[in-house]
């Protein structure tokens, strides 16, 4: 592998470092990539549940079977934390709830890449 393929500075010549040329995908990366994603299209169809979570608390029965319209549950959360997005049970993202068109909605703002979430 040369340097070029790295994409380092050429010092060799008079100390200043040559410009970085642009790195674009290869026509194999991309080729990988549709063979990818033509490999998952079996699951594309595959229903998941998406839960978007502005938080939790913890009441008793008697207490639940007193809520009526307009009763007030606080939250484990405060006013602009992020939101956890769960797919099937599983944190997989955070995000802020959004309104759009008249609608909630959710934009992520953080993927989690590891289940210690």
């Amino acid at each position: 592998m040369s340097t070029n393929d790295l994409n380092l500075p050429d010092l060799a010549q008079s100390g200043v470092a040559a410009p970085r040329k642009a790195s674009m995908p290869s026509s194999d990366m991309l080729d990988a990539r549709d063979k990818i994603a033509s490999d998952l299209k079996p699951v594309f169809d595959v229903p998941v549940s998406v839960q978007a979570v502005i938080g939790r608390t913890t009441i008793e029965v008697s207490k639940l079977l007193e809520l009526t319209e307009g009763s007030v549950l606080e939250l484990d959360r405060r006013v602009g934390e992020a939101i956890d997005i769960y797919v099937n049970s599983r944190l997989v993202a955070r995000g802020e709830v959004v309104v759009v068109d008249d609608r909630l909605g959710v934009t992520m703002t953080e993927i989690i890449k590891n289940s210690d979430g």
